[in-house]
């Protein structure tokens, strides 16, 4: 069976939803340097307090969203991304009250489209995925419900962060992990599945966040014994880049652990910028810098040829991470807010630099004197 009778959109069709991520990704970066006190038009400006909704709900609810559509061949799934893109051009216009529903509706179909996936391979890293997905349904309920985002973020972490553990398990079936390293991956799935319900009884979240950050500390040392990122580090080319992404990736995962262990998630806090920061940006951002080059050609069909030049983002957003992390540890405004800004010039780095791939993979295809 082909491609379109399985219901799978040509790329043409994907893109108008990869902008819409991209949306929220731009206004949610200068939403944060507004945050920071730095000048931004007043559209991003007004928009300070939607920073993390635009990052998660926006822009990961749409890419996560739109990779599984892709991965599961099947047309209603785009609604996902759809919906999670239209949710922030509602919340952005017309508020929250209205434009969350539709980032709720986006994280119900990509759930469903999880189920599918589950359904058709019954595995740990299927079920992972699936615990993320339903975790993103739940973050995005109650924020739509009225809660305030630092209570929905333990939610949407543990979404974004399932959803990676999930696909490196799916990955190390080239060299499958023990029965002893399973059972332990399983413990910490029930460890952070635990965190998040306590967060409905914990009402300070002093302990729930602790158990949260135990959970995902013991999750970084798993992911950096059991990843083969430790063996595909000594290749070369994209092959050591993904891998350098990857372990340095483990690492932030790690720190955040840590802080989160130290200082829990008061909202407000150093500790609470710190924890987010190293786990979202640290984690999250270097785990898309490197699947970048695999990603967007599956989704937009389009050539991402590897260059060292993708190691400048890289080290920008680790640079900037260090200098916004002294910044929370010193109590330094003025760290904070340069770190702030070179988090987004890593960010917009990175933008650019895969932009520039993309063309030099066209100029490469297209024979000389010939159009594309």
């Amino acid at each position: 069976m082909n491609a379109t009778a399985r219901g799978e959109r040509p790329a043409l069709h994907r893109l108008p939803l990869l902008v819409l991520g991209f949306v929220a990704l731009i206004v949610g970066t200068g939403a944060g340097l507004a945050r920071l006190g730095w000048a931004m038009p007043d559209l991003v400006a007004s928009s300070a307090a939607l920073h993390g909704p635009l990052m998660i709900a926006g822009f990961f609810g749409v890419v996560i969203a739109l990779e599984r559509a892709v991965a599961i061949g099947r047309a209603w799934a785009y609604l996902g991304p759809l919906f999670a893109g239209l949710g922030t051009l509602l919340v952005l216009a017309v508020g929250v009250s209205i434009g969350a529903w539709f980032n709720v509706v986006g994280a119900l179909v990509l759930f469903a489209a999880t189920v599918d996936v589950f359904r058709r391979q019954r595995a740990l890293f299927t079920f992972t995925l699936l615990l993320g997905a339903f975790a993103f349904v739940v973050g995005c309920a109650l924020w739509a419900g009225g809660s305030a985002v630092f209570e929905v973020v333990p939610w949407w972490l543990a979404f974004l962060v399932l959803t990676i553990a999930g696909e490196r398990l799916e990955l190390s079936r080239f060299r499958p992990p023990s029965v002893r390293a399973t059972q332990a991956f399983a413990a910490i799935l029930a460890a952070i599945a635990l965190a998040l319900a306590a967060g409905w009884v914990d009402a300070s979240g002093a302990w729930s966040s602790r158990l949260l950050g135990a959970a995902l500390l013991a999750l970084a040392l798993w992911l950096v014994r059991q990843d083969i990122a430790r063996r595909t580090v000594r290749g070369q080319g994209l092959t050591r880049f993904i891998a350098v992404c990857l372990l340095s990736g483990y690492l932030w995962l790690a720190v955040g652990a840590v802080v989160l262990l130290a200082g829990g998630l008061a909202p407000g806090s150093a500790s609470y910028d710190a924890a987010l920061h190293a786990l979202l940006l640290g984690f999250v951002f270097s785990m898309v810098f490197g699947h970048a080059p695999i990603i967007f050609p599956a989704v937009l069909r389009v050539a991402v040829p590897y260059h060292a030049s993708f190691y400048a983002p890289l080290a920008l957003l680790h640079l900037s991470l260090l200098v916004r992390l002294a910044g929370d540890a010193g109590a330094q405004q003025d760290w904070l807010r340069i770190g702030g800004l070179l988090n987004a010039l890593a960010l917009a780095a990175f933008i650019l630099n895969t932009a520039n791939a993309v063309l030099r993979g066209r100029r490469r295809k297209s024979p000389a004197g010939l159009g594309a």
